[in-house]
């Protein structure tokens, strides 16, 4: 009996031990397939530039569109000042003779001016001749009326006489105020033939088009051959920079944005044409003509920069971002690290971390921040550090961000500490670097904070 009875006991612990061992074996094959490796990198100390990216081109500080005011076809092109025929990129000076307009018309309206000015002219010279006559007619119609008046109404002079002498009298003083009207008319004359000619020879003037500023011309817009016909608006046939040395970059920027501008802030930006190269500038003018495009206001920045390299050429587009804030000597994570958040059930028991439920299960930041950022609008965040096979969350103050790097402040950060940017399965492949379309905005919340980057 008491045989019966150890054999049952040993079978019962055979039994016992095999069910605790298929246990345990289940419990380390279902814990080894949860395996989760942290990705994580360590808080560094740096200095981050916040700035403002937007696109822009690059234009001739002031530009000159020459015109002609005049019809007609141009018949030749004159000479830049290496003595090679206007063309794009020629240097001119002032005065330069840019191109020929044919000047046939204009030259024989100039000839049927000038003859009607001679004509005028003579007519001023015949008036002055006919005043001279109507004058001395004048003078012996006042001595005849004079001896008249002296005889009076007698045997001598009849009645007749004395009334004719007293009509020639006053007949001659009226020919000579009109004899003197004639004159100051044909002297008008004068002054319209005058003014005629003058315009006849200003058209003829105009066919030979020069260039008003010294600079280049930077597009040529007519052929030889080519009529040019001018009405209400004067064609434009060239357009001329004043100075290449100095050019503008007239950059388009979002009305999210237009507050942290003003004019003297520091610019940089590349052109596709000199890869690596930055160029540097500064805000000359912010217009205030603002467009709207599909319900988006944009204003148009001036941006001033130097080209004396000549590096820099007119419609270039430009890659742009103003300098908004500096912050040197900071502690810097990444932003994924501020993006990143636990499994609920990963979280280290006790750390006091007040979690909400996220989508698909994924917990939240306090204060119901999103969980694809784990900071609120007062700019406080959440960073994780490992403990062992669970995380711990550090509150964050959240400063200063480059769109890839934010600074943050907390008493329980050093520098070199380790925070989780993202998690891995043992058995899964190593993650590739994806650019988020949820990237953060360019400023964080805090000492940092100011308004949302278009980067």
């Amino acid at each position: 009996m008491r045989m019966n009875r150890f054999v049952k006991q040993g079978a019962l612990l055979l039994v016992f031990i095999a069910v605790v061992a298929f246990s345990a074996h289940w419990l380390l094959h279902r814990n080894n397939k949860d395996v989760v490796s942290f990705r994580t990198v360590p808080v560094k100390r740096g200095d981050l530039l916040a700035a403002i990216s937007a696109t822009g081109t690059v234009e001739p500080e002031e530009v000159v569109d020459v015109g002609s005011q005049v019809a007609g076809k141009i018949i030749s092109f004159g000479k830049d000042l290496s003595g090679k025929p206007v063309d794009y990129g020629s240097p001119v000076g002032e005065g330069t003779v840019l191109a020929q307009i044919d000047d046939s018309l204009y030259t024989a309206d100039v000839a049927l001016a000038r003859a009607q000015l001679e004509q005028t002219k003579a007519g001023v010279v015949r008036a002055e001749a006919d005043l001279g006559q109507m004058q001395a007619k004048l003078v012996q119609a006042e001595r005849d009326w004079n001896r008249a008046k002296k005889l009076g109404p007698s045997d001598a002079l009849s009645r007749s006489d004395f009334d004719a002498s007293e009509s020639a009298y006053d007949v001659a003083k009226a020919n000579l105020a009109v004899g003197k009207a004639a004159i100051v008319q044909a002297k008008g004359a004068v002054s319209q033939s005058e003014a005629a000619l003058r315009r006849a020879q200003q058209n003829l003037d105009y066919c030979t088009i020069k260039s008003p500023v010294k600079g280049v011309i930077i597009d040529r817009r007519v052929n030889t051959g080519q009529t040019v016909v001018a009405s209400l608006n004067a064609p434009s046939l060239f357009l001329i920079a004043k100075d290449l040395k100095r050019m503008q970059v007239w950059v388009s920027v979002n009305e999210a944005d237009i507050g942290n501008i003003h004019p003297g802030q520091p610019v940089t930006f590349t052109v596709d044409a000199f890869p690596g190269q930055t160029f540097q500038g500064e805000v000359g003018k912010v217009r205030l003509n603002a467009t709207m495009t599909q319900n988006v206001v944009n204003y148009t920045i001036e941006v001033i920069t130097d080209n004396s390299s000549g590096k820099l050429l007119p419609y270039l587009t430009a890659n742009v971002k103003f300098m908004v804030s500096h912050r040197e000597n900071v502690l810097i994570v990444p932003n994924a690290a501020l993006r990143w958040a636990p499994q609920p059930e990963r979280i280290l028991p006790g750390s006091g971390y007040q979690q909400k439920e996220g989508p698909g299960g994924r917990g939240g930041p306090p204060g119901g921040a999103s969980p694809d950022a784990n900071q609120d609008e007062r700019g406080r965040g959440v960073v994780w550090i490992p403990e062992g096979a669970f995380v711990k969350p550090l509150a964050v103050r959240i400063g200063l961000s480059d769109g890839t790097m934010t600074e943050i402040e907390s008493p329980e950060i050093k520098e070199e500490a380790r925070v989780i940017v993202g998690e891995q399965s043992k058995d899964a492949p190593a993650p590739t670097a994806t650019a988020s379309p949820f990237a953060p905005k360019l400023f964080g919340g805090g000492k940092g904070g100011g308004a949302p980057s278009r980067q």
